[in-house]
């Protein structure tokens, strides 16, 4: 029976996010702007409302997450069959869902903060799911790194008391010079949701979750959500140079791309991956194109949630084994899905004429033409080529190679988890073209010179061969992975960012902590205030003890001393 609800929910979702797409055409084809005031109560001139704002960047954003979410939660339908908790998960996921949608369709700061703080609060719960050491730590990770960005949202509503209203299009052409700490407050934000340097590692280990939920928060909920927000921002952040925000974005995304050709664990690969795109959305955002921000932003979504349904259903044949390692040869067994695996790959990697494709392709030539440096140009493009050699790294892991030897095995594709994913692969095929012709209504056209035009292929091609190098792994192979082992592991630990974020910061606490208990809680201030007072009480309850059980001897030795003392005196 309860199976039943993750079937009905998926079918209203898909019907709502293909009604709200179409919508979202609709509007953008008029070039129209719908606001839905809600008045809940008044007092004197004070009142309080809900507003919905419906524009066609909101509503196309609103289908997308409501069409991956059905296609996830039926995904759900065989991967969570055999949990005991499945009906939890549905509900957990769905309210996920819901914040998300209030808080893209929220114009208004204090609503977006409803909708920011149940991702956060939700995508704890989802992360700690699993209920054990590892979830834990992982669940407590992530939701630390959040609150900071809850915080500053907090502090960014306090910020604009004193402008009349927090719906925020009131003042996106108006200059102020308080507008800057607004706006770095909303970076800061923006930047603890998407995981950007120096809050990127909470992100790979946020992969506790189940695989589902991985799906959906890696491809159009929780990570893209500081995006979207800055999106929404975009003309307040045209008026301030922000420089450093873009080098910290690029760097992000040059980090990841190199921590993930250095990973086996199959989801951390794909974490990673999404790192690198969230890096280059916000490097395009910084540049000053958000609409280009916001078209990666969708094609993203498709490619990615179908890569993580794939490697979900991987890991599910191999018994929850996530290591690369242990796999090879899967294409014999499971074609259909190792057939998605492959397109959504190669949609990551900007494959001409995939949806990834589009955006990707894009983006590099709009960067080209900006007034950039050569560091920012070299970093963009080996973060491309980067991205195409731990895509080729994974395919060559789990498909090409002989197939290892695992005892737990049980290749099956289950239906529901290929039907799935068959609205996915479309659109990881033509989902960014259809958006790039709807969007913009004039298509780009950019005239480069030849070497800056082929340069992306050629970065492609390279990056396809590095990775082809960095796979190869035989016996009596000499693998520069393990020679340069050193430098493997900074770079495979994300520049030692998890470390900075867990241990660096408790442990002078911890320390301090311990020391103060041990000085103050059992040390003097016990022995003063707790065990000195008792001691007194013993003391003098002894003393008055002996006294009540010698009465007669003391009696008699004081009327002697007293006899004595007047006889001599």
């Amino acid at each position: 029976m309860n199976m039943k609800y993750y079937i009905l929910s998926s079918f209203f979702l898909f019907i709502l996010g293909l009604l709200m797409f179409f919508e979202g055409i609709v509007l953008i084809y008029f070039d129209q702007i719908y606001l839905m005031d809600w008045e809940m109560f008044s007092v004197n001139s004070l009142e309080f409302s809900l507003t919905l704002i419906f524009d066609w960047i909101s509503m196309m954003f609103c289908g997308c997450v409501f069409f991956i979410s059905s296609m996830v939660i039926l995904y759900s339908h065989s991967y969570m069959s055999d949990d005991f908790n499945k009906l939890r998960f549905l509900y957990l996921v769905l309210m996920f869902i819901f914040s998300m949608f209030m808080m893209i369709m929220s114009p208004n700061l204090i609503s977006i903060l409803i909708g920011w703080d149940g991702l956060g609060l939700v995508s704890y719960c989802l992360v700690v799911y699993f209920q054990n050491f590892k979830s834990y730590n992982a669940g407590l990770l992530t939701i630390l790194s959040n609150r900071i960005g809850d915080a500053s949202i907090l502090l960014s509503i306090a910020w604009m008391m004193n402008f009349g209203s927090w719906h925020f299009f009131y003042y996106l052409n108006i200059f102020n010079n308080w507008f800057f700490y607004l706006v770095v407050l909303l970076i800061l934000a923006g930047f603890t949701k998407s995981a950007q340097i120096p809050f990127s590692s909470w992100l790979p280990a946020a992969m506790a979750a189940p695989t589902p939920v991985s799906a959906l928060v890696h491809s159009s909920t929780l990570v893209t959500a500081g995006v979207y927000l800055l999106i929404r921002f975009s003309e307040l952040l045209f008026f301030f140079d922000l420089s450093f925000f873009l080098i910290l974005s690029l760097m992000t995304m040059f980090m990841s791309g190199l921590g993930a050709n250095f990973e086996f664990d199959l989801k951390k690969i794909i974490a990673l991956s999404t790192l690198s795109q969230l890096g280059l959305m916000m490097t395009i955002l910084f540049l000053g194109f958000p609409l280009l921000s916001f078209f990666h932003l969708l094609t993203h979504a498709f490619f990615k949630a179908l890569l993580f349904l794939c490697a979900g259903l991987m890991i599910h044949v191999m018994n929850n084994t996530q290591d690369i390692r242990y796999m090879g040869g899967i294409s014999y067994h499971l074609p259909f899905t190792i057939m998605c695996f492959t397109i959504s790959n190669l949609s990551l990697c900007g494959f001409p004429y995939l949806s990834g494709f589009y955006s990707k392709d894009l983006i590099l030539e709009v960067m080209s033409f900006m007034e950039s440096n050569l560091f920012i140009y070299s970093i963009m493009y080996l973060s491309v080529g980067l991205t195409v050699s731990y895509s080729v790294r994974l395919i060559y892991y789990t498909l090409i190679i002989t197939c290892n030897i695992y005892v737990s095995q049980s290749y099956t594709e289950d239906f529901y988890m290929n039907f799935s994913m068959i609205f996915l692969v479309f659109l990881s095929i033509f989902g960014g073209s259809v958006l790039s012709w709807l969007i913009f209504s004039t298509p780009f056209f950019l005239v480069l010179p030849f070497v800056m035009k082929i340069f992306s292929f050629f970065m492609i091609f390279l990056g396809g061969l590095l990775g082809y190098e960095m796979s190869k792994f035989y016996y009596f192979f000499n693998s520069s992975f393990l020679n340069f082992y050193k430098f493997s592991f900074f770079f495979g630990s994300m520049w030692f960012m998890p470390f900075f974020s867990t241990y660096m910061l408790s442990k002078e606490f911890l320390s301090s902590s311990s020391s103060f208990n041990f000085n103050l809680e059992v040390g003097w201030g016990e022995y003063i205030f707790s065990k000195l007072s008792f001691f007194y009480v013993v003391v003098l309850s002894k003393l008055l003890q002996f006294f009540y059980y010698n009465n007669l001897k003391i009696y008699m030795i004081s009327f002697f001393l007293f006899t004595l003392m007047y006889l001599v005196f």
